[in-house]
């Protein structure tokens, strides 16, 4: 290890953030032709090495014999300092090499307040923020995830977004790359407008530079202009079969202790209820299942190579699996005298009445979480929120008699059609769930109400309506304050406004976006879902800078026919469809065809 930086190590916070060398990481010999490529993840090691899909991709990479994958994630402010005063460029955990010295990076987008963390990356590790200004010396910067279906905001820093699903387009962009690379030097970078050129003929990728946006005298989309051949719209990747692509099962087991310690098995993909405000409902169809055999297959291969003592069953709503229980035994059993414990992050009740007291005297009793999102059945209905009150309050009274003492609810306000009614209602559900253990001559439970501000999210039913203003969403949560009698036994943890409402901007925005996301970091913005690290203000000021006004973005209803950021992508259902669903309480089952 370079003697710097092992001399960095030795002054920063919890090291083991940045020195590699884990269980089941990969280092491979740069002296040879590889394509080098860097999967980036904007925040810290523990939150990225718990991403699913950065897991994957490195997998597909590294078994490659021709390629070459490594890791970065985001630097806590102790490391910054210490790098810009030092001199010392951002490096990759495995051979701690500078950024720049890659040929491709890829960013993992999962959450629009991780950008500037995007943008901090790229300039500790030498590499021109803005894609215009980047040459062939430099690295192809690339991106996917769930944020990356409103590729918008961060155009201007992105060479090249995939939507979708990557694990079959990542090894198609590996061979364009290749491709371009000369042969007589296959250690120099490819021609990157070639590459670009390239790259958008691949189904499931969006190169931002070869489009031309135009705006009205309003500030709305005139028209997206393709230039150079590149398609109109750019339609998501979709994976078709779940038992036959990759899967990693010699997942990186960290050092430290990671947000999701455990292994994660994805046994899933999309969702059947198809709640109007979700957006990764919508964006992850068709509903595809791992069958029950394949499943238990990677578990065992899994664990053997991880030790792992923990297993969660992932997918938007694991309980709908068609063979769920069966998976559930199966595990259970086979686990059980390695005294592994299997569980179901994301249990729905519904469809499983009889299985329900067998399953939660199973499940870890770190906590049980439901998501009603409103007391009122009338707003349920509104936002297609099919779920049984009675069987939640069913599924509250097994966990009280199994000795459960705590539930974990979320909700959210500012909905649309939402009245003081409807929050009645959801006050009262949350004091009846809670006061439900006095059944069983104790107190009642503890219950931590989660409440999120309601975003109209793109790619939804909703995406055409308004968000609530900061004013009426603060006198929500004090209507919902006011009305929790049992503050002892209920937490009321309502999410920040002023994050919600730049969450909401930025994932609803165009690319004039980048100028802000730009002045921002320019200004210290760093780690912005991070509470402690926030800066409102901070963020009025690059808006001011930028002359640009967030309430264009959030608080107007959008009319049907305004051309919208997004829509130069295609995820599979038109807006016609979600203009329909919008307005009925419709059935989504052939939306999963």
């Amino acid at each position: 290890m370079n003697e710097k930086i092992l001399e960095l190590l030795k002054q920063v916070q919890k090291p083991g953030r940045y020195i590699g060398g884990e269980h089941n990481s990969v280092t491979k010999d740069w002296g040879r032709p590889y394509v080098r490529f860097l999967l980036a993840f904007p925040d810290i090691y523990e939150v990225g090495m718990s991403y699913l899909g950065m897991r994957i991709l490195y997998g597909i990479l590294n078994e490659r014999g021709d390629a070459l994958c490594e890791r970065v994630f985001s630097v806590w402010p102790d490391m910054e300092k210490l790098l810009r005063q030092w001199h010392v460029p951002l490096f990759s955990l495995e051979s701690k090499r500078p950024l720049n010295e890659f040929d491709i990076i890829g960013f993992s987008l999962t959450y629009d307040l991780n950008y500037t963390n995007v943008l901090n990356i790229l300039d500790l590790g030498g590499i021109p923020l803005r894609s215009r200004d980047r040459s062939d010396e430099d690295p192809l910067v690339i991106a996917g995830g769930p944020a990356a279906y409103n590729p918008e905001p961060m155009a201007d820093f992105i060479d090249a977004f995939v939507i979708g699903e990557g694990e079959e387009v990542i090894v198609e962009i590996l061979e364009a790359y290749q491709r371009n690379q000369k042969p007589e030097h296959r250690n120099q970078r490819a021609d990157r407008k070639k590459m670009l050129s390239e790259l958008a003929k691949i189904e499931g990728v969006y190169v931002p530079s070869l489009y031309e946006v135009e705006y009205n005298g309003d500030g709305t989309i005139k028209k997206f202009a393709p230039k150079n051949s590149a398609p109109p719209i750019v339609r998501k990747r979709v994976v078709k079969d779940l038992n036959s692509c990759f899967y990693p099962v010699k997942q990186v087991v960290p050092y430290i202790q990671i947000v999701h310690d455990r292994i994660c098995l994805e046994i899933m993909r999309g969702c059947k209820h198809f709640c109007k405000f979700c957006q990764a409902g919508v964006v992850c169809l068709p509903r595809r299942e791992r069958s029950r055999e394949k499943i238990v297959e990677l578990a065992k291969e899994v664990y053997r190579n991880t030790g792992y003592e923990e297993m969660s069953l992932m997918s938007l709503s694991s309980g709908d699996h068609s063979r769920i229980k069966e998976i559930f035994e199966e595990l259970t059993a086979a686990f059980k005298e390695r005294g592994v414990s299997v569980s179901l992050p994301s249990l729905r009740i519904e469809g499983l009445a009889d299985e329900l007291p067998e399953l939660i005297r199973r499940v870890r009793k770190s906590g049980l979480t439901f998501a009603p999102e409103s007391g009122s059945e009338r707003l349920r209905k509104v936002i297609n929120k099919n779920i049984d009150i009675e069987l939640l309050a069913r599924a509250a009274l097994e966990a009280y008699k199994a000795g459960w003492d705590r539930i974990k609810l979320y909700f959210m306000i500012g909905l649309p059609q939402e009245s003081d009614e409807d929050l009645s209602a959801t006050a009262g559900l949350i004091a009846h769930i809670s006061g439900l253990r006095r059944r069983f001559n104790k107190g009642p439970g503890f219950i931590t109400a989660s409440i999120a501000a309601f975003i109209p999210k793109p790619h939804t039913p909703f995406q055409w309506v308004s968000m609530e203003g900061r004013d009426v969403l603060k006198a929500r949560q004090r209507f919902l304050r006011d009305r929790n009698p049992n503050r002892k036994k209920v937490k009321l943890d309502f999410h920040d406004l002023e994050t919600s409402i730049l969450e909401g901007v930025i994932s609803r925005g165009d690319r004039r976006l980048g100028q802000v996301l730009e002045k921002a970091w320019g200004m210290g913005a760093r780690f912005d879902g991070w509470g402690e690290f926030f800066n409102a203000e901070l963020w009025h000021e690059a808006f001011r800078a930028a002359h640009i006004e967030p309430d264009f973005y959030i608080n107007r209803a959008r009319p049907h026919e305004e051309i919208l950021p997004w829509d130069i992508i295609d995820i599979g259902i038109s807006k016609a469809r979600l203009l329909k669903l919008s307005t009925v309480n419709g059935d989504s089952a052939h939306l999963n065809k």
